[in-house]
């Protein structure tokens, strides 16, 4: 007969073999801490303009070499439940504002980092997390009152370039200001004069070769295939679009045909070519210049385009087709019918072009009427590519932020130290002991001036003791230069660099939100990992398309 084996006592002995608890002080909080102020740490040194790359290489074995934090964070996949809640309010940063977040899991570091102290001398991580979400509130209060300026027209170039620059700086450093023009003007061309600005509608297009100075801005969809047709160009044309095949079509079910003469013979096969002749032609004398097709061209219907002296475009991805359909102001037909005029797209022009060795179709459509525009990227190698695509990226969510609230803050950690002098002085009005983590609150938003200062080589505690002391007479738009020598400040209004208070403001609260959520736990209990087989080995090579 076996032997019965007791637990131990205590929790443990309640849950399955395998499960792990934590508890207490030691074992649960400042462990959590311990990892978000690890991962902080990884992504910290992404920050800014001169902040370094990160090579990832992710689970399909696909290499990224980035310094957008969105990105590391979404190919790693990271464990630890703690520095997981971290990573969710940076996503939900990425979903608000599409922009800054970095800065709320380096802010949401620092804001644990100096919790720690303040539990090793005694407090309540409860007690903690209250003063921070005291000191969140005043500092959003005097968020408010910072704005240096405010930018009302979203369809003036000039006043869009100044905001969008700084954002494609952290990403592009020495290519801002070309890249900021292309990323305004792409933008304003497609805003709408009723609706919202949509961030889908600015498309991205890579070609490989050049180099960034060379990218364009397209109204209308660039494509990289090949045209079908033998023509190559057409100017002011109708467009068809079908999300099936052009071909002649294949009967549901298998049928018999007794065939008994020659005469017979030919006729049949005549039959199906003058059936797929007259669907052709009556797409002709709709007006159609120019037929797109989610599916396969047949031979058969491309000798007929031909001879109408039309144009066959195929596009394979069903979510191009939608968009191609948007710009032209075309209606996409399920079935190989031909198309009333409401259901005929317009362009100003459609051609077969070639940038370095890459074929591509460009569908131009008027300004007017463009309701789509894409940026062509070019660049030499993948890599870089999808880098300056990040950084685009970046920039359209900006400006869909200035058509939300057009507010502009001085950046370079002048915000930062404004907030951080006015919130320690506010702090210690305050009798309890929640001024000790609002004076913390205040000391975890220097990490901004000064990851930029240790990111550029240069000591940081020079550099924080220069911004006070210009705070101090009275200079609030005063932060770090990252172009001087050693730790110099300068006035970032007269610099050019501004951030939006919109991503300011929403980063700090979810950085806080971040913060006391991980404060607030005292138990970490793990179940038992559900057995199974392992996955698959997917590290094989990868599609060359598999973007």
């Amino acid at each position: 007969m076996a032997l019965h084996v007791p637990k131990a006592p205590g929790f443990s002995s309640m849950m399955k073999d395998g499960a792990r608890f934590f508890s207490g002080l030691e074992e649960a909080v400042i462990r959590n801490i311990d990892a978000c102020k690890e991962f902080a740490g990884t992504v910290q040194t992404c920050y800014g303009p001169n902040g370094m790359n990160k090579m990832v290489i992710n689970h399909l074995d696909k290499l990224f070499v980035t310094n957008d934090a969105a990105t590391i964070m979404r190919e790693l996949e990271v464990e630890h439940p703690a520095a997981k809640m971290m990573i969710l309010g940076a996503q939900m940063q990425e979903n608000e504002v599409g922009d800054a977040t970095n800065l709320v899991i380096i802010l949401a570091g620092q804001l644990l980092k100096e919790a720690e102290d303040l539990i090793r001398m005694g407090l309540k991580p409860t007690e903690i997390a209250d003063g921070y979400e005291m000191a969140l509130d005043k500092s959003l209060e005097i968020l408010e009152t910072l704005s240096c300026l405010d930018i009302k027209n979203t369809k003036d170039t000039t006043e869009v370039t100044k905001a969008i620059r700084t954002a494609v700086m952290s990403k592009q450093y020495g290519h801002e200001d070309f890249l900021a023009d292309l990323i305004s003007k792409a933008c304003i061309s497609i805003l709408p004069e009723k609706t919202t600005f949509n961030v889908d509608n600015v498309r991205i297009c890579k070609i490989i070769g050049s180099g960034v100075l060379k990218s364009e801005v397209v109204p209308g969809m660039v494509f990289r295939r090949n045209v079908e047709s033998n023509v190559t160009k057409k100017e002011t044309c109708k467009i068809a679009i079908y999300t099936c095949p052009v071909d002649a079509i294949q009967t549901e079910t298998k049928g018999t045909v007794l065939i008994k003469t020659a005469a017979e013979l030919t006729d049949f096969s005549r039959g199906e070519e003058t059936q797929l002749e007259n669907q052709i032609k009556a797409i002709s004398d709709a007006g159609a210049t120019v037929v797109v097709s989610g599916g396969k061209i047949g031979d058969m219907a491309l000798h007929y385009i031909n001879k109408y002296n039309m144009m066959a475009v195929r596009i394979v991805s069903k979510w191009d087709i939608r968009r191609l359909a948007k710009a032209t102001g075309a209606t996409a037909l399920p079935r190989l019918t031909a198309p009333t005029s409401e259901e005929l797209g317009m362009a100003d022009s459609v051609y077969l072009d070639e940038l370095g060795d890459t074929e591509i179709v460009v569908f131009k459509v008027g300004s007017e009427e463009s309701r789509i525009s894409t940026i062509v990227v070019r660049g030499s190698t993948d890599n870089y590519m999808d880098d300056i695509e990040r950084a685009i990226d970046d920039g359209v969510n900006v400006f869909k932020g200035l058509c939300k609230d057009g507010r502009l803050t001085p950046g370079g950690g002048a915000t930062e130290i404004e907030l951080a002098q006015q919130i320690a002085a506010w702090g210690e009005t305050h009798p309890g002991l929640e001024q000790y983590s609002i004076g913390k609150f205040a000391q975890a938003l220097e990490v901004v001036p000064r990851v930029l200062a240790e990111n550029s080589g240069v000591k940081p505690k020079e550099v924080i003791s220069s911004l006070y002391a210009a705070h101090a007479e009275g200079n609030k738009n005063v932060g770090f230069d990252i172009e001087g020598e050693g730790g110099d400040v300068k006035d970032c209004v007269e610099a050019g660099v501004y951030d939006m208070l919109l991503s300011k403001k929403w980063a700090m609260k979810y950085a806080c939100n971040a913060a006391c959520t991980v404060l607030r736990v005292d138990q970490i209990i793990m179940a038992k990992r559900a057995g199974g087989p392992k996955p698959r080995d997917t590290s094989g090579p990868m599609d060359q398309d598999d973007d």
